[in-house]
């Protein structure tokens, strides 16, 4: 694959929205929600429907915010529709004339089930083998059988798998996920989807684990039955609904024929 360039005069709209060092007392990473989007806020055209939505422009950005994080995370759903590699491709990183592996983000899986059936062919442990990317992390949930061969051939490639405990109907606990994360070394992290993912993370009572909003919005409308993001209400104390959520300290900048919205997590 091809190196990208992010050229250094578009940085400048993003630093203020990139990970930043937390207080000593911090146990949790910098989070930065991330994905690109429709016109009518769809991610895919369906469940398990991989969907392009980024120019080369936009994409290139999304190359240059992995390499600004410690780690980027999807739901499994993304793993096994897309087989992704998970990696940063940007020019100077490592593997692309950088040193070592310097600039890569370690990928992370959540995979409650360990339903991802990956193998040698998986673009993810290629990249690993040939040194332009980092073997992924599995979560896996508490209690969940080892398939000891996958097991191998992830340690074998430098990854491995945590488990975490997960709650029946909501999956892992956001903040204890997180705390987990950080304890692991990872200062900073990027969420890329899929939409279940990013949904749930935006859901009220998780919002507050958010640091920085990032949105590549395309210009093109999926259509019905699409792969959405949209968090659920909040209602006040008389039970009359209100807005999910609103970005505060919004930027827009254009990028080619996408538009991309920076913010934070308002109240």
């Amino acid at each position: 694959m091809d190196a990208l360039t992010f050229p250094s005069s578009e940085t400048p709209f993003l630093e203020p929205y990139l990970p930043k060092p937390k207080p000593n007392n911090d146990d949790l990473p910098f989070t930065t929600i991330t994905f690109a989007t429709s016109l009518d806020s769809s991610l895919a055209l369906s469940p398990g429907t991989r969907t392009i939505l980024s120019g080369p422009q936009s994409k290139a950005m999304t190359h240059y915010l992995r390499c600004r994080h410690d780690a980027i995370l999807v739901g499994v759903g993304t793993a096994v529709a897309d087989n992704p590699g998970l990696n940063c491709r940007i020019q100077g990183v490592g593997g692309y004339g950088g040193e070592g592996l310097q600039g890569q983000p370690r990928p992370i899986v959540l995979d409650p089930s360990a339903r991802w059936e990956f193998d040698e062919q998986s673009k993810i442990l290629q990249l690993a083998r040939e040194g332009r990317g980092r073997a992924p992390w599995i979560i896996t949930g508490s209690g969940v059988a080892d398939h000891q061969d996958r097991k191998t051939l992830l340690e074998r490639h430098g990854g491995k798998f945590i488990s975490l405990d997960v709650t029946e109907g909501k999956g892992f606990d956001w903040a204890d996920l997180l705390r987990c994360l950080k304890r692991e070394g990872l200062e900073s992290l990027m969420i890329e989807g899929g939409g279940s993912v990013i949904n749930s993370l935006l859901e009220p009572e998780c919002q507050h684990l958010i640091d920085s909003v990032i949105v590549t919005i395309a210009p093109t409308w999926l259509g019905q039955g699409g792969v959405v993001v949209s968090p659920k209400r909040r209602f006040d104390k008389n039970g009359s609904a209100m807005a999910a959520s609103r970005l505060k300290d919004v930027k827009w900048h254009p990028f080619g024929e996408d538009v991309v919205l920076c913010g934070r997590i308002g109240q």
